[in-house]
């Protein structure tokens, strides 16, 4: 018998990517108490980690005149209430928090650290984890791109669809085909 370790990432589940916020995704608000329910069902993880973009002086990755792509309105600003987790969201079973981008553009979690400065990779691996899955925000960027990097590293990865929000259905539906090519298993609607 395979005794496998899973952990659960969440990925930037923070107000200013939701309703009222700097940029705010399609279903974002929504996500907390979804993913309140489905942990409170005990889906059998061994560890709960997210993300936070978390602002300090990030460069370029900020504009004025953003295009969306490459640079994006101010958000998530170190101590900012928008770079908080949104209200709803049950932060208890949450053993880590990965904060990502203070000075530099970051799109997945594995760009991040601990208060410890300890990466997402090494603590994962300290924990010997060796599936994941990944939920939050938004679908086409951080949460691809944490999703491809744990594929990447090694781990059986799944992306979560009705835990996620996009911000558009073309983007989406692009990530979700570049995810399936990365062998990244996608579970649930869409």
């Amino acid at each position: 018998m395979v005794y496998c370790v899973r952990a659960l990432i969440i990925v930037d589940v923070q107000n200013d990517f939701c309703a009222g916020g700097a940029i705010p995704v399609p279903g974002a608000d929504a996500l907390g108490p979804v993913i309140n329910d489905y942990l409170a069902q005990d889906p059998g993880y061994h560890h709960v980690v997210a993300t936070k973009d978390f602002h300090i002086d990030p460069g370029e990755h900020f504009s004025d005149r953003p295009d969306y792509s490459s640079s994006w309105p101010p958000h998530c600003r170190a101590g900012s209430a928008g770079a908080e987790f949104i209200a709803d969201l049950d932060t208890s079973t949450i053993q880590a928090v990965f904060c990502k981008g203070a000075y530099a553009a970051a799109y997945s979690g594995f760009e991040g650290i601990d208060e410890n400065g300890t990466a997402l990779l090494d603590w994962l691996r300290q924990h010997d984890v060796d599936e994941v899955d990944v939920v939050g925000v938004a679908t086409e960027h951080c949460v691809r791109h944490t999703a491809q990097d744990a594929a990447r590293a090694g781990l059986t990865t799944r992306v979560l669809l009705d835990l996620t929000a996009g911000v558009s259905p073309d983007s989406t539906a692009q990530a979700l085909g570049e995810m399936r090519s990365a062998s990244i298993e996608l579970i649930g609607g869409r």
